[in-house]
């Protein structure tokens, strides 16, 4: 007989919570929380694939948010020049060659960026990059065909035949499917012997070493998956809010991402998408009350470091400090 964890029922719960709830916000009138519900599944995929590098590679990378940024102009890009001329050929085949270039451009950035990056290590790593990460945003800050600073509006949203991305309950069960997908990849991955390795690494990388492991080549692999995963986070972003900036990309919103994962718990499938949730719940309730919401939820993260070991996870399973 299947004997489920204590986690494994507390994913179960809230994936399923996850599942349920949205559609019902939507056929009660509140399409408000649907959207809502939308926008912390995407960002819980992105939370994900950081938790892949972060949590259990012990790479604390202040730079993922370039991979949204890009992960959304390449929806951007090909559906302006859909609509105002140029390049109809790439832009003509909808979601398919969105998502393409979303996963592609992502993964060959973080392999560009993550060759060089993990030369180094500690907090030469976390500036490295971020400086990766803010010269992504002053590269798309500079082209002003793409709107610079102001953004870019994305008039028509990817298509996925028979699917309609216009539809909200259909582009939330999307953005659904995906994070299922995302955390059985990531899941999977780290119950390998990829995983094992790059774990070890985290814990003891000069051992591994010794063993024989090229750990320099398993976790700029893992960097490349976690960043086409991000992207692909990026596109599904862009397909929402209908519209892109370099704002998504700046070192703020990395420091975002880092929040989820730290808040849900690290090294745990469900961690960063609790964290997620708790992360856009906590703005949204707080905003509602000052616009320096930013200060009472940095306490409540600090309160949670100090007092709730692994997070969210940690705390309800009782490994308060």
């Amino acid at each position: 007989m299947l004997q489920l964890t204590r986690t494994d029922w507390l994913t179960l719960v809230v994936m399923l919570a996850l599942l349920i709830l949205p559609p019902v916000f939507l056929w009660t009138g509140n399409e408000f929380y649907l959207l809502l519900a939308t926008r912390l599944v995407i960002l819980a995929i992105a939370a994900v694939s950081l938790n892949l590098v972060l949590g259990y590679g012990g790479l604390v990378s202040f730079g993922h948010a370039a991979y949204i940024g890009i992960g959304a102009y390449a929806v951007g890009i090909p559906v302006y020049h859909e609509t105002y001329g140029g390049f109809e050929a790439v832009a003509g085949y909808g979601a398919g060659i969105h998502i393409l270039l979303a996963v592609v451009i992502s993964a060959i950035f973080a392999l560009f960026t993550g060759a060089i990056s993990l030369r180094t290590k500690g907090v030469y790593f976390i500036m490295i990059t971020m400086a990766f990460g803010m010269m992504a945003y002053y590269f798309f800050l500079s082209i002003d065909e793409y709107g610079g600073d102001d953004g870019l509006v994305i008039d028509i949203r990817s298509e996925i035949p028979p699917l309609n991305l216009d539809n909200p309950l259909q582009l939330f069960m999307i953005a659904y499917v995906s994070l299922v997908i995302a955390m059985i990849v990531v899941k999977t991955i780290v119950n390998s012997r990829f995983g094992m390795v790059l774990q070890g690494a985290k814990g003891n990388n000069e051992r591994m070493v010794t063993m024989g492991y090229n750990t320099y080549f398993y976790k700029l692999t893992a960097y490349v998956i976690s960043g086409a995963m991000c992207g692909y986070a990026g596109a599904l972003l862009g397909n929402f809010t209908t519209f892109v900036s370099p704002d998504m990309m700046g070192w703020s919103r990395s420091g975002e991402l880092m929040f989820m994962v730290i808040l849900g718990g690290a090294t745990t499938a469900i961690g960063p998408v609790m964290g997620a949730a708790g992360f856009i719940l906590l703005e949204e309730f707080l905003s509602s009350y000052t616009i320096f919401w930013h200060l009472p939820f940095g306490l409540i993260l600090i309160a949670v470091v100090l007092f709730a070991r692994g997070g969210l996870v940690g705390l309800i399973k009782g490994k308060g400090k």
